[in-house]
């Protein structure tokens, strides 16, 4: 048992260190026909697209290996990106070139932004996606993208051989081993596993090896991590049923639109691409106390509940909803899958329960009274490495060279496996290279507040972002992301295209004038009291008074 410190306090988890002899280490360089890249990254989701095309915008020759090249961009839960703290993330990723933005500025199907009624430092742009199109789109970003290469292959074991003596480190990973045989060597290799370490799917009481529903998990390359002596923990997480939209009465709902004019995500576009009219509405039902009376009733046949392993905090399962806040409802958000999806994800309503339970309990729910479930919810188990073990570049103290990001981290996935998908392929093609890291500090970027969180304090349960994290929160705002790491990508890792640093520095031109111009503009008191009458502005002062002086003062009135 090790004790760490969390977010809010001392905080004990139960990892595992077991003591395992070594991997042999590898003196064999790779041979004349042996496959040879600068960066190799192992998982095609959300951590690993990133990484990989980050790799290769820094002029890496970078290989993606994935189980599948169908499932590179699969939306695996949710059919969302962003929301409070993480559409800052995914603004932060595009500043930096990134894809996610990009990608689901061409592929939602609802966008609004949340907590409008609050400042702009705390907005927090989200979308509904359509998961075929999303998938798509990034699956024809990452073909081509140049100097990545993808295949398709299972990654076994780590090639590694002595370290570099002016490094910490007890080893240099220099290349992969697949499931059959074969090798690949590089400079610098990025683990992007997410759910993959030793999955386990559970629904009811049955549990089945699986990273997701239909994929493998991979067991060889967790043993692997822990014969180096990674201390390694476990987590949970876990997805909702799928319902069929027919059987949906939505009539008798509260119906929730989308913005008009809706923001895009990435800095490169001025609109996204659906008009407000043609996006699909989502709707809001709730639970009641029977659901409540379904999950206490068969709490015995749940073992994914039962389990002490944490899950997340901020988007538990109905069942830990019902323990957790017994006779309270809870809303239920229904969001379309896609423009020509026939299914409706219930956000809220996680569940493990066994898959003919599960049924019975969502036809309770006002609206779904004769809703057929279409895929079964289910729970998924993983390992995960201590995020303490690895620096603020993302790359481990243990074994040089190899980088760890996304849900391996601890953390959930999507935006913040996103966010540290980009930093780790920078990182990873800069050690290539030999030049320093590109590190985002606390007060640059909420990038550098997770990182920071993860590498200092660890973390026992799924870390999510929020802006209450955030210190700096007024001065990181979504508006001022490319301000704030445009300019640093481009100049220091070289992973920001021509094309966005000019329009970066056109916006930061251009704003400059504007604040020029701005300040040039003064009027005297009572002038400027005829022009604001609500603004309590004093006649008696004898000098001008600035319009900066006024946005300052009077900001609510402007």
């Amino acid at each position: 048992m090790f004790s760490f410190r969390g977010c809010g306090g001392r905080v004990a988890a139960s990892f595992t260190k077991r003591q395992f002899p070594l991997p042999r280490l590898s003196s064999d360089s790779a041979g004349p026909r042996t496959p040879h890249f600068d960066v190799i990254v192992i998982g095609g989701g959300h951590a690993g697209t990133e990484a990989a095309t980050a790799a290769a915008r820094c002029g890496s020759r970078t290989l993606l290996l994935t189980h599948r090249v169908d499932t590179i961009g699969q939306m695996s839960c949710n059919p969302s990106f962003g929301g409070i703290g993480k559409g800052h993330l995914m603004r932060e990723v595009d500043a930096l070139d990134g894809l996610c933005s990009r990608i689901c500025d061409q592929s939602g199907v609802h966008y609004k932004v949340l907590n409008r009624c609050k400042g702009p430092a705390v907005w927090g742009l989200r979308a509904q996606i359509d998961r075929k199109l999303y998938k798509q789109n990034m699956q024809k970003e990452i073909l081509s993208t140049p100097l990545l290469t993808v295949q398709e292959g299972a990654v076994e074991d780590l090639i590694l051989t002595e370290p570099e003596p002016e490094h910490t480190g007890k080893c240099r990973v220099s290349g992969v081993v697949l499931v059959d045989g074969s090798t690949v060597y590089s400079e610098s290799v990025i683990l992007t596993t997410g759910t993959f370490l030793r999955g386990m799917i559970i629904i009811g009481l049955e549990m089945h090896p699986a990273g997701r529903l239909g994929d493998q998990p991979s067991i060889g390359l967790a043993q692997t991590l822990e014969k180096l002596g990674f201390v390694v923990g476990r987590l949970k997480t876990g997805t909702p049923p799928r319902i069929a939209k027919e059987s949906i009465n939505f009539s008798i709902l509260n119906k929730q639109t989308p913005d008009n004019p809706s923001l895009p995500f990435s800095f490169m576009n001025e609109t996204v691409w659906i008009k407000p009219e043609d996006q699909l509405p989502c709707y809001l039902t709730h639970t009641n106390p029977r659901v409540d009376e379904i999950v206490l009733k068969n709490l015995h046949l749940n073992s994914h509940v039962k389990e002490t392993i944490r899950g997340p905090r901020y988007c538990p399962s109905i069942e830990s909803k019902v323990l957790r806040f017994p006779n309270r409802q809870h809303q239920v958000w229904l969001e379309p899958e896609g423009m020509d999806s026939d299914l409706i994800y219930p956000q809220g309503l996680s569940m493990t329960l066994p898959a003919e339970l599960q049924e019975k309990m969502i036809t309770c729910i006002r609206g779904l009274e004769k809703a057929k479930v279409i895929q079964p919810g289910y729970g998924v188990q993983y390992d995960y490495l201590d995020p303490r073990q690895i620096t603020p570049s993302l790359e481990t103290h243990l074994v040089q060279r190899l980088f760890f990001a996304g849900q391996i981290n601890g953390t959930t996935g999507y935006e913040e496996a996103a966010a540290q998908g980009v930093i780790a392929g920078i990182n990873a093609s800069l050690r290539v290279n030999r030049k320093p890291p590109f590190v985002i500090s606390r007060t640059e970027g909420y990038i550098g507040v997770l990182i920071d969180d993860l590498t200092t304090l660890g973390t026992s349960e799924p870390y999510r972002m929020f802006t209450s994290r955030v210190e700096f929160r007024l001065s990181l705002r979504p508006d001022n992301a490319d301000s704030r790491l445009t300019l640093r990508g481009y100049k220091e890792a070289g992973c920001v295209s021509q094309q966005r640093y000019e329009r970066a520095c056109w916006m930061k031109s251009s704003l400059e004038e504007g604040i020029s111009v701005l300040k040039s503009i003064e009027f005297s008191s009572s002038k400027w009291k005829n022009l604001i009458p609500e603004a309590s502005i004093s006649t008696s002062r004898s000098l001008p008074v600035r319009y900066t002086f006024l946005i300052q003062t009077f900001s609510h009135f402007l």
